[in-house]
């Protein structure tokens, strides 16, 4: 069976599609190793609770709208990079101290990745979503996605203060990692944005090709 992508016009049911059941229990087996590992619990939970109604959604909508393979499997990837920061937090994170370690770097970048990948991965399946659910004109599948990851990141910045400040002051410091720069929420929101923006230019590009 082919990987199917946002053009497919096929969906494969969960029971039939052996890719997506990969995914969802090397996902579930990785979720739980980093709970089961995690030396700051109280953080876990804090960094967790949109993952969670991320995949509640996703249950929840299934039933009407099933997404490409193609779209899983980034959905998959960008998770997975999530919870691995949640599980250290994203400034103690040990894949952003080795890269820190082996380029020298002034910071630990782990957070810049995921939130990079946010834009790079998950725009692929907001275009498939407005395509194949809204039917929406085709430019406007092209560039809504962008948009919305700069405004997704602005929201989950606004989140982040929230939870920091008024909700759960004890992990503020922690779940921020700001790691001293002023303009760290600015700098996630357009390096996401770029993410997006690079992501469609890729995509139309390979379309393009074809």
């Amino acid at each position: 069976m082919s990987l199917t992508t946002a053009s497919s016009l096929e969906r494969v049911d969960f029971k039939q599609n052996r890719l997506l059941q990969v995914l969802a229990i090397a996902f579930a087996l990785f979720w739980i190793g980093t709970f089961v590992s995690t030396p700051n619990m109280a953080n876990w939970y804090t960094e967790n609770v949109l993952s969670f109604l991320f995949l509640i959604g996703l249950s929840i909508s299934y039933a009407k709208f099933k997404f490409s393979d193609l779209s899983y499997t980034m959905i998959t990837l960008y998770l997975l990079l999530h919870i691995y920061g949640a599980e250290y937090t994203y400034a103690e994170n040990p894949f952003g101290y080795w890269l820190k370690d082996s380029l020298h770097l002034n910071r630990n970048y782990y957070d810049r990745i995921v939130h990079f990948s946010f834009g790079f991965l998950l725009t692929y399946p907001m275009r498939d979503y407005f395509k194949n659910h809204f039917e929406w004109p085709n430019w406007v599948c092209w560039v809504l996605p962008v948009e919305i990851t700069l405004s997704f990141s602005a929201l989950y910045e606004l989140i982040e203060w929230l939870v920091a400040d008024i909700f759960f002051p004890a992990e503020g410091v922690a779940y921020l990692g700001t790691q001293g720069d002023i303009w760290d929420a600015q700098k996630d929101m357009g390096i996401a944005f770029i993410g997006a923006v690079l992501a469609m230019l890729l995509i139309s590009s390979i379309r393009k090709f074809k």
